[in-house]
C-alpha cells in the first residue's frame, strides 16, 4: 500500500509499527452546527482508507474526536468559542447543541455507509488528560503564562512548520497580529493550551478548575490528549482537511512531540476541499448543504458517496446538484445490474483467471494512493465483460467492501405482474409456432423496459 504523506511531500510505501494492527486517528467534527457535504467528503474519505486497509488484511483502530469545547471561531486564537456561538445561535445550552448535532453528524455518517470509528470520544470527557499534558509540557518549559491563557512558545520547537513545510519566520510573517487579543502573547504563531474564565471569556459557560484557575482547554491540545490515550505516544496515520495543516495539526505535533519526546505520527493524510457551484460553501451564499437536503430533493445519500469516489481525495471536487444527481442515476443503474446478475446467477463454481486479473488490477488501484476513479472504472468494466454473473457478483462484492455503495443488501429483480404474463404468453405464441404473435408480445415487453432472452431451459427476462 502507497500513501501520499505530507510530512515528506511524497508517496511512500505505508509500513505500520506494529502489523497487522494499525493506529489511525481522524479529526473529527466540532458540533456547533450541521454537518455539511464537505463534511461529508472528508469522512467518506477517512472511511475509505480504514475500508482500504481492512481490505488489505489490517487491524484498524480507528479513534475520532467530538470538538464540543475549546475550538474558537478562528484557529489562530481569536474570536468566539464555536459551542457558545452555536448556543447563541440557537438559543439552547452548550450541551443541548453539543448532544444535538453529534446526533447529526452520527446520522449523516450512517446514513452514506461510514463505518463508525472503534472509539469516538468527545473533547469534554477527557479535560484531565489535557490537563496532564500541559503540566508536562510546563515542567519542561515549553509554555508560558499570560493573565488569559497558557501559551505553547513555537520558537522552543525548532522543527515548527515541518507538516506545512514552511519555515517560522514564514509561519510568523503569514500571521495576522491584529486579530491577536492577548497584549501578552509573545508571537502571533504561538497557541494557547489553556483558556483562563477571564477578560473576554469571563461568561464562558464550559468550564473546569486547573492549576491556573477556572477555564477551558484549547482546541489543539484535546486531539493529543486523545490520541495518546487510546492509540499511544506515536501513532501510524492521522488524517484530516488540508485547512487542518498550517495551524491545527502543526500545533498537534509540536505539543506532542515536546511532551513526549518521541514522534508523533508516521503519515499524516489531508483530504481536499469540495465546492459548491465552483464557490466556497457558506450559509450566506445559500450553497450550504446537508444529507436532509438530499433527502429532500429525492437523491440517495449513497449517491453522494458515489459521486465522491470519483475524484481523487488530493483534488478539489466541485459539486453540483446536476453531479449529484448523474451519480444517482450512476448508482440506480448499477444497483439493477446487481439484482439481475442475483437473478442469473447459479451455483457453479467457475474459475475464470480473468476474474483474478480485475481483481488485482482493482487491488492495485486503490493500493495507490486511495485511487477510487480508477477503481469505478474496473468495476464497470467487469459489469460490461462475458464473465458469468456468479464470477462479477463475488468480485463486486468484494470491491464493494471498499466503496462501501451496498451491493450485498440488494435484492434479486423481481418483474411486474403484467411483464411476467406477457413472457408466458409469448412462451405459448412460440409453442404454437404463432411468430408473428410472439415477435409483437416481445416488443410490447421492450416497450416497458425489459428485454426477453430465449434460452435452453426457457427464457430470462431482463431490466434494458
Amino acid at each position: 500500500m502507497k500513501l501520499y504523506n505530507t510530512l515528506s511531500g511524497k508517496i511512500e510505501e505505508f509500513k505500520p509499527m506494529a502489523s497487522p494492527f494499525v493506529t489511525f486517528y481522524s479529526c473529527g467534527p466540532t458540533v456547533y452546527d450541521y454537518t455539511h457535504i464537505g463534511h461529508i467528503r472528508t469522512f467518506i474519505y477517512n472511511d475509505l482508507l480504514k475500508r482500504v486497509l481492512l481490505h488489505d488484511g489490517y487491524k484498524v483502530n480507528h479513534v475520532m474526536n467530538v470538538t464540543d469545547v475549546g475550538h474558537l471561531s478562528g484557529d489562530d486564537d481569536s474570536g468566539v468559542d464555536k459551542m457558545e456561538k452555536g448556543a447563541k445561535k440557537y438559543k439552547k445550552t452548550v450541551w443541548e447543541v453539543a448532544q444535538f448535532y453529534t446526533d447529526f453528524f452520527l446520522k449523516t455518517i450512517d446514513a452514506v455507509n461510514i463505518l463508525r470509528p472503534t472509539t469516538l470520544c468527545k473533547a469534554t470527557d477527557h479535560i484531565g488528560e489535557m490537563i496532564d499534558i500541559i503540566i508536562k509540557l510546563q515542567e519542561k518549559k515549553y509554555t508560558y503564562e499570560t493573565g488569559e491563557a497558557i501559551y505553547f512558545d513555537v520558537l522552543k520547537f525548532p522543527t515548527y512548520g515541518k507538516l506545512s513545510h514552511q519555515k517560522m519566520e514564514e509561519k510568523l510573517k503569514g500571521a495576522r497580529e491584529e486579530v491577536h487579543i492577548d497584549a501578552e502573547k509573545k508571537h502571533p504563531a504561538d497557541f494557547a493550551l489553556w483558556f483562563k474564565r477571564v477578560g473576554r471569556f469571563a461568561n464562558h459557560t464550559m468550564y473546569w478548575p486547573s492549576p491556573w484557575g477556572d477555564g477551558f482547554p484549547g482546541w489543539h491540545i484535546e486531539c493529543s490528549a486523545m490520541s495518546m490515550k487510546f492509540l499511544g505516544k506515536t501513532i501510524d496515520i492521522h488524517t484530516g482537511g488540508i485547512d487542518h495543516i498550517p495551524v491545527h495539526h502543526e500545533n498537534e505535533i509540536a505539543q506532542s512531540e515536546c511532551a513526549n519526546g518521541v514522534p508523533f505520527v508516521h503519515y499524516w493524510m489531508h483530504f481536499y476541499f469540495l465546492l459548491v457551484d465552483g464557490k466556497k460553501m457558506s450559509k450566506s451564499l445559500g450553497n450550504f448543504f446537508t444529507i436532509d437536503d438530499l433527502i429532500k430533493k429525492k437523491v440517495d445519500p449513497l449517491a453522494l458517496r458515489y459521486l465522491f469516489l470519483q475524484s481523487h481525495y488530493r483534488q478539489t471536487m466541485n459539486f453540483t446538484w446536476g453531479s449529484v444527481q448523474a451519480a444517482g442515476e450512476a448508482l440506480k443503474k448499477l444497483k439493477q445490474i446487481v439484482a439481475q446478475l442475483k437473478n442469473e446467477a447459479s451455483d457453479n463454481n467457475n474459475n475464470d483467471p480473468r476474474a483474478d486479473i480485475f481483481e488485482k488490477r482493482f487491488n492495485d488501484a486503490i493500493n495507490q494512493d486511495l485511487q477510487t476513479p480508477q477503481a469505478i472504472a474496473i468495476m464497470w468494466e467487469i459489469l460490461k465483460s462475458d464473465l458469468v454473473a456468479q464470477e462479477k457478483l463475488k468480485l463486486l462484492f468484494s470491491f464493494d467492501e471498499v466503496l462501501g455503495l451496498k451491493l450485498s443488501d440488494i435484492k434479486k429483480l423481481s418483474f411486474p405482474k403484467e411483464i411476467l404474463i406477457l413472457a408466458e404468453k409469448r412462451k405459448q405464441a412460440k409453442a404454437n409456432k404463432d411468430f408473428a404473435a410472439s415477435d409483437t408480445i416481445r416488443k410490447q415487453i421492450e416497450e416497458k423496459g425489459y428485454v426477453i432472452e430465449d434460452s435452453k431451459d426457457g427464457y430470462t427476462i431482463k431490466l434494458q
